[in-house]
């Protein structure tokens, strides 16, 4: 099973919610629950096959993407500053799979 899928998945879940109840903005909240499914569901996909990464990637990059220039434009640690570092070691340890 992998445990460290499904607790990014959480993490991204709960992140949306607690940012949710913090600014009110719905948009944020429903692509972040859209993007903690997909981990998930990546991560459930994992458990069944070591090597099928995909969706787990794509989800990963995705995030680091996105919160990656929304901390490069803020300077802010927390959210994007954590949510883009935890999904670039998502990245890696992806990859390390796949060898």
């Amino acid at each position: 099973m992998d445990l460290v899928g499904f607790g990014y998945a959480a993490l991204v879940t709960f992140g949306s919610i607690l940012g949710y109840k913090r600014r009110g903005g719905v948009p944020s909240l429903i692509a972040g629950l859209f993007v903690g499914f997909l981990a998930g569901y990546g991560a459930y996909r994992v458990s069944n096959d070591k090597r099928d990464v995909k969706l787990s990637l794509f989800t990963a990059f995705f995030l680091a993407t996105i919160m990656g220039v929304r901390f490069k434009r803020s300077k802010k640690i927390m959210p994007a500053g954590l949510v883009a570092g935890l999904s670039l070691l998502m990245i890696l340890r992806l990859v390390l799979l796949l060898l």
